[in-house]
């Protein structure tokens, strides 16, 4: 067992207005604030997990049951999803999704003061710098299972801390060996930030206790090693779990994108700005002597920022590895900080200044949330014109990487599928990460993402071009077409009829479709 944490003076910093159980109810309580107004969360690609627990929800059942099948496995990747299946007899598909959602942010608060306090006896004096990160990049990008797994992995770390100090290590492995399969449950990379963490915590406080650095090493990821059975599993799972696509490392240009984007929300200059602020505090800590890191969230913050160099930006199909850990190891960091004795009035001005930022970003975060719900809002008013069950072929106006305030529509046509039980275009089909699989091979390439998201020419990631999709797509397959963002006309095909636009997007119906067509003949499972 860990020894006690040292008792240190009552000095006026540990008796201060941010230390309080108050400060901390109010910040956890505050962080609902900017998802209260939307209806459905204006994150990427929420829409498009919306889509995917509709279906899921009513696996076997026309006419959903004639697009897509559902092959029901373990995956770690379920988080949201099994939590919107729990709810779905008594919540419908969206209702559930902004309960669960809405969460998300301020469980990632309170896992950051309990990581926090348990680090230090109190909640440390740069949390209001760590907060606003529970709406970082990967949460803006939709990426919900992750971000309630990384919330998962910072109350573990938390728990790992406070088992350490008041238990037998029995009790720690008891708890958190299970609990490492749940979060692993909820997202594999959650799982893997859990891991990361908990040996980087075990293997400081050995080191404080006087063993050898690599002694304590090999005994922290030992004690670690009995979380990682849900490797067993995907083991189990075959060659399948592991087959999608791996690749770009070292993409120093991107992870520099990534390191600005920390806060990527709507406004550049104002988000790099708290960027900026975050990494000049940051080095502070280092640098000035009345600064100080506490050494049991040094080593995971660091461990983090290594993970974030080394990982590559594609992970078996998974986009973005790389960047999803960095709002997580930066918040550890920041935790971390505290003001040596006899510098309470840094202190002071160190907390409020971190709390007028957490209040300001949550502000501009409520304001980014209204417009950006507003515009996928306008969007969505096109699925008035899909018939119920239809095949939708849909092409959105993606911008440019560059652009820094995009509309986020890459998946709002997931909406038509929870509304209208389309088929279409923009769900993901990854091996080894989701459950659902299209029935249509007729319709290839266009039967998945990203066939929906149409680039500018001279963006790097261009994937379909507009017109060779309207060419090519299959009309047996089809019987509408939804431009995103297009006006209406730009799809120019003689039998492409228009039947609704609002002056941004259009719905066509297809014209030249044969007898025996999808419509009147559903392709058997």
């Amino acid at each position: 067992m860990i020894p006690p944490m040292a008792e240190t003076p009552m000095t006026e910093a540990a008796r201060a207005w941010w230390t309080t159980r108050w400060f901390a109810a109010i910040a956890v309580l505050a962080a609902f604030i900017p998802l209260l107004w939307p209806d459905v969360a204006p994150l990427t690609d929420l829409p498009g997990h919306i889509g995917r627990y509709r279906i899921l929800a009513e696996a076997g059942i026309g006419p959903l049951a004639q697009h897509y099948a559902v092959r029901w496995a373990v995956i770690g990747n379920l988080g949201v999803d099994l939590i919107v299946l729990a709810l779905h007899p008594i919540l419908d598909v969206e209702p559930a999704t902004r309960l669960v959602v809405m969460a998300i942010p301020p469980l990632t608060v309170a896992a950051m003061l309990w990581v926090g306090y348990e680090a230090h006896g109190r909640i440390p004096v740069a949390a209001g710098f760590a907060l606003p990160l529970a709406f970082a990049y990967p949460f803006q990008l939709g990426f919900v299972n992750f971000c309630l797994s990384a919330a998962m992995a910072l109350a573990g770390l938390a728990l790992w801390i406070r088992l350490a100090r008041t238990r037998p290590t029995w009790v720690r492995l008891a708890v958190l060996v299970p609990y490492a399969g749940l979060t692993w449950l909820c997202h594999t990379f959650g799982w893997a930030m859990l891991g990361l963490f908990v040996i980087g915590a075990e293997w400081s406080q050995r080191m404080e206790r006087g063993e050898p650095w690599h002694v304590a090493a090999i005994r922290a990821g030992a004690m670690a090693l009995p979380m990682a059975w849900p490797v067993a599993i995907v083991i189990a799972g075959g060659g399948d779990r592991l087959a999608g696509a791996t690749g770009d490392w070292f993409n120093w240009s991107t992870k520099a994108v990534w390191i600005a984007s920390m806060l990527h929300e709507r406004w550049k200059a104002y988000d790099i700005a708290g960027v900026t602020l975050i990494a000049c505090l940051s080095w502070a800590a280092i640098r000035s002597p009345r600064l100080a890191v506490v050494g049991v969230l040094r080593l995971p913050a660091l461990f983090g920022l290594i993970a974030f160099l080394v990982l590559p930006l594609t992970l078996q199909g998974g986009a973005g590895v790389d960047m999803r850990v960095l709002p997580f190891a930066t918040a550890l960091w920041l935790l971390a900080i505290h003001t040596r004795p006899g510098h309470d009035g840094l202190a002071r001005r160190i907390a409020a200044l971190g709390t007028a930022f957490f209040v300001m970003r949550l502000a501009t975060t409520t304001i980014a949330f209204a417009v950006l719900s507003q515009g996928q809002a306008d969007a969505a008013k096109a699925t008035v014109a899909l018939p119920r069950g239809a095949a939708v072929l849909v092409l959105v106006n993606e911008p440019s990487f560059q652009t820094w305030a995009g509309p986020r529509l890459s998946h709002i046509a997931g909406l038509a599928i929870a509304r209208k039980r389309v088929f279409d275009n923009e769900q993901w089909v990854l091996p080894g990460q989701q459950l659902i699989h299209p029935l249509h091979p007729s319709a290839m390439p266009f039967d998945r993402d990203p066939t929906q998201i149409v680039l500018p020419p001279e963006d790097h990631r261009v994937t379909i071009d507009f017109d060779t999709a309207i060419a090519r797509f299959d009309r047996c397959t089809f019987s509408r077409v939804w431009t995103i963002d297009f006006p209406v006309g730009r799809a120019r095909a003689a039998d492409l009829i228009p039947i609704w636009s609002d002056g941004r997007s259009a719905v066509y119906s297809v014209a030249s479709r044969r007898p025996g067509c999808l419509s009147s003949a559903p392709l058997r499972r």
